[in-house]
């Protein structure tokens, strides 16, 4: 018999489904797809040796532009391996505060690949419901780190300062509103049949074949295993933490859609409860009694230092949260971890020292030889950090488990028998983030 002709097409770098950093080559039969090749390395970055090149805390910005949609769990991650190797436990509360920062992450991740998948499956309204959530999210991690999409909000031994002053009450309103336009947004796609028609069926991945790829994460759950790095291999105050692990039963593209759904309400009952249940930090002292760094810096010159203990220092917002009122709560007491508090850099010439030492090369953070491989449960799976130190002020080796890999290298398998018409949705599922999977 003879094969009817193929030809090839390339779908990507340029696709605007591809964003430009994916290239997919298809071998077409009509518009079916016989076979695929999918090619990486479009966003390539050196993640590992920018890590290996920088102190311990130089090396966390990097971390930021891996998966740039849930930086803060990348963050929590790379501390997490380094603070094992250190052999140091974090406070209580900056454990907590780390929980809090990675589920609403999780959620903004979450939100972006429904919405996204949505648009480019035409569905425009979700897509602008869901980016609203997002924008909320945006807000609360503005406040928290100063920054919206690159956070670097922990540190070797905690994390960068405490929550802004009414930051709980905020961050419960947008939980409210988040729950409401995901609802909306459910109503309009789960029994719409010109989506059920496009993801139903579509993109199928057997039990078996994700687990033989190393696949994770909601990918993995839509196959009906409920393995969840939280759950299986629990960090920080997980296992104190009541919530569900979200499974299908399918493996396609319906169900890693309901999975991601069911995990955005599963993230945000987890961030109440942190809320309720997080131990009180130290108290502030009265506003009255807080001066700017300029004035700090003006009164060690003048040798007025008498005054100086009792006032606290008023930062930028990058740095709030920072002073001696909260360091307890959110940073180690180790001197040769923990960078002084700010009113210390300010105030007094051994502070200052303290501060320099921590930050300069070959002098600050020094970690004792070893190596350990930590991993924390990403928006698309297990991200590991397999880290090596050799005792000296940076990591002599550094290695990243991105989960995208595992589902990229099985995105031919998706794909092949499909329609072309197929592969936006399925790809869109994937939620492939190049700065992970390219590192």
């Amino acid at each position: 018999m003879t094969r009817k002709k193929t030809y090839f097409l390339n779908m990507g770098p340029a696709h605007p489904a591809m964003h430009g950093v994916i290239r997919l080559i298809l071998e077409l039969e009509g518009e079916l797809i016989v076979k695929c090749e999918a090619e990486i390395g479009y966003l390539h970055r050196a993640f590992e040796k920018h890590a290996e090149t920088e102190t311990w805390n130089n090396a966390i910005p990097y971390t930021d532009r891996l998966n740039y949609v849930s930086p803060l769990i990348n963050n929590s991650g790379f501390c997490g391996a380094v603070e094992r190797i250190a052999g140091v436990t974090i406070p209580e509360r900056a454990q907590y505060l780390r929980v809090i920062a990675s589920e609403l992450s999780r959620v903004a991740d979450h939100l972006t690949c429904i919405g996204a998948n949505a648009m480019e499956l035409g569905a425009f309204t979700v897509f602008l419901y869901l980016m609203e959530g997002r924008e909320y999210l945006y807000q609360l991690i503005d406040e928290l780190c100063g920054a919206r999409v690159t956070t670097d909000y922990t540190r070797i031994g905690g994390v960068k300062g405490d929550l802004p002053e009414g930051f709980a009450q905020r961050c419960l309103g947008a939980s409210s509103k988040i729950r409401r336009l995901v609802a909306d947004s459910e109503a309009l796609l789960t029994k719409n049949r010109l989506f059920l028609d496009r993801v139903e069926g579509v993109g199928i991945i057997s039990q078996a074949d994700a687990l033989a790829y190393g696949i994770t994460g909601p990918f993995l759950r839509s196959t009906g295993v409920a393995y969840d790095v939280r759950r299986a291999h629990p960090y920080l105050v997980y296992d104190r933490l009541d919530f569900e692990v979200p499974v299908g039963s399918r493996g396609d593209n319906l169900d890693r859609y309901l999975c991601r759904l069911a995990e955005i309400g599963q993230s945000l009952r987890i961030v109440e409860q942190c809320l309720r249940r997080m131990p009180e930090g130290p108290v502030a002292l009265s506003p009255w009694e807080m001066k700017d760094a300029f004035a700090f810096q003006d009164m060690g010159k003048a040798g007025s230092t008498a005054l100086l203990p009792r006032c606290l220092a008023r930062t930028c917002r990058t740095l709030e949260g920072s002073g001696r009122d909260r360091a307890a709560g959110v940073m180690t007491a180790d001197p040769a971890l923990a960078m002084p508090p700010k009113e210390q850099t300010y105030g007094n010439i051994e502070g200052l020292m303290n501060q320099f030492e921590t930050v300069m090369w070959s002098w600050g953070v020094r970690v004792p030889a070893g190596e350990v491989y930590h991993a924390v449960e990403g928006g698309n799976g297990e991200l590991g950090f397999h880290v090596v130190s050799d005792g000296s002020d940076r990591a002599y080796r550094v290695r990243c488990r991105p989960p995208c890999l595992f589902i990229m290298a099985a995105l031919p398998k998706l794909l092949e028998g499909a329609y072309v018409a197929d592969v936006v949705a399925t790809f869109g599922s994937v939620n492939m983030i190049a700065g992970e999977l390219d590192r």
